[in-house]
């Protein structure tokens, strides 16, 4: 869209931008003193309307019109640079995403679309019975986790050159491994995602972010929106173990040596939940 342009003195052309977005915040406080309750959520804007003063005035963001997951896993990625899960508005939509027509399954597009503020893009009536379940079995994740995901730090795993020992994963795009762990570091979730192929067989072990090494941890894998399709012949032994109910792990280990993780084929995401003992 070209720029907004007033008339200045002698009929010159000068930006607008400035005056738009003063009146544009005039509306809104207007609109917000009149109707208190109201909510509004900014428009995304290709990032730009997401400034300190439309977050004044707005209830959360639209980081993007793209809710194709694999690239919502990058989107949201650097939006929560500067913006907490809360503000960021994250949609679950349907098998082929409208934007870039891929495909990809119910249980990747769940997965990514728990961390933030969550809503429905979909079609329900043209839902199978199956999904109907997955997407009911998500929304009461989501209500359960919510406090965590909008009150705690949001960390991210160093899948570089720093990763933990005999780590021989490199690619830092293909796998990411983020979560929110609450401010006393004793809950947390997180999402082990696959968004592509990369030349690692293994993924090796992994440090956990955020947690106190001081504690131990119960841990477990969360299986309501499905089991992600593995690379691995057999996965490292404690995920089935996760997957079956909750196992202990010293807090030293998950945060130095780190988990051993599995290696998901692409579009896969894995939910891992946390609790000191």
């Amino acid at each position: 869209m070209p720029e907004a342009v007033l008339r200045g003195p002698g009929g010159a052309d000068r930006p607008g931008v400035h005056a738009q977005t003063l009146a544009l915040y005039r509306l809104l406080d207007t609109l917000k003193q009149r109707h208190p309750s109201l909510e509004i959520e900014s428009c995304a804007g290709g990032g730009g309307r997401s400034d300190l003063g439309i977050l004044e005035r707005t209830d959360r963001t639209w980081a993007s019109d793209c809710i194709d997951p694999v690239e919502r896993q990058a989107i949201q990625r650097w939006t929560g640079q500067l913006l907490p899960p809360e503000l960021v508005g994250v949609h679950v939509g349907s098998a082929r995403a409208h934007t870039t027509h891929r495909v990809t399954d119910q249980s990747f597009r769940l997965a990514t679309a728990l961390f933030g503020h969550a809503g429905i893009e979909q079609d329900l009536t043209e839902c199978s019975d199956q999904e109907l379940e997955r997407l009911a079995a998500w929304a009461a994740l989501y209500r359960e986790l919510r406090p965590l995901l909008h009150s705690g730090a949001v960390v991210r795993a160093d899948l570089g050159d720093s990763a933990g020992s005999g780590s021989a994963y490199q690619d830092t795009d293909a796998m990411l491994l983020h979560g929110v762990v609450s401010r006393d570091r004793t809950s947390a979730l997180f999402c082990w995602a696959r968004v592509a192929t990369s030349p690692e067989a293994e993924s090796g072990r992994i440090p956990i972010p955020g947690l106190s090494p001081d504690r131990d941890y119960r841990v477990r894998i969360r299986t309501e929106l499905g089991i992600p399709s593995w690379y691995d012949h057999t996965p490292p032994a404690w995920v089935g173990e996760a997957m079956a109910g909750w196992i202990v792990v010293p807090g030293t280990i998950l945060t130095a040596a780190g988990l051993p993780m599995p290696t998901l084929n692409p579009e896969q995401a894995m939910l891992i939940e946390l609790q000191a003992v």
